[in-house]
């Protein structure tokens, strides 16, 4: 069994902190764009699990004494940018920016509780974990049920996406 180093611990800690950072701002992007949508309650439901999840990640970084990311600014600055100019593009395209930003945090939580459960290491955080997993995901799904997938160029859309967050987390991780 391998154990996760204290080194890729406060890398998990220190890219979910920055993740969350950014995805609050996305909602609040979104919001200050589609305020009086009739998509506001959910993704208002949405950011605030989002501030929740940061929150709990200020407290963890604390706890295991381990600096947030140097980019902290630059990830809440991007996601903000990110979800105001989706939804500037109409509801669905904010709905596509959420199902693909979702769909990565999903499988970045979803890697970290497999390397955490197999280490048999960090039973509370990894609780934690794939409770958030499984909230970010919701957030895919209620995207979907708004028809994200039906946004203008949705498929370019989502890659572009994706891979802007696949290249955040690998520098959140580090810086």
């Amino acid at each position: 069994m391998a154990q996760v180093s204290r080194r890729r611990l406060a890398e998990y800690l220190r890219v979910n902190h920055a993740g969350e950072r950014a995805a609050q701002t996305i909602y609040k992007g979104q919001l200050a764009v589609l305020k009086g949508h009739e998509h506001e309650a959910e993704i208002q439901h949405m950011m605030e699990q989002e501030v929740e999840h940061l929150e709990t990640f200020d407290k963890l970084l604390n706890e295991y004494q381990v600096r947030p990311s140097l980019l902290d600014p630059v990830w809440g600055a991007a996601g903000f940018a990110l979800g105001a100019v989706t939804a500037a593009m109409g509801p669905k395209a904010a709905m596509a920016c959420t199902i693909a930003v979702e769909e990565v945090i999903g499988e970045h939580y979803q890697e970290q509780v497999e390397a955490l459960h197999a280490a048999d290491q960090e039973p509370e955080l990894t609780k934690t974990l794939a409770r958030f997993r499984d909230e970010e995901l919701e957030h895919r799904d209620i995207a979907r049920d708004h028809k994200g997938e039906e946004a203008t160029a949705y498929p370019l859309l989502r890659k572009i996406i994706q891979t802007g967050c696949r290249g955040a987390i690998k520098i959140a991780e580090k810086l």
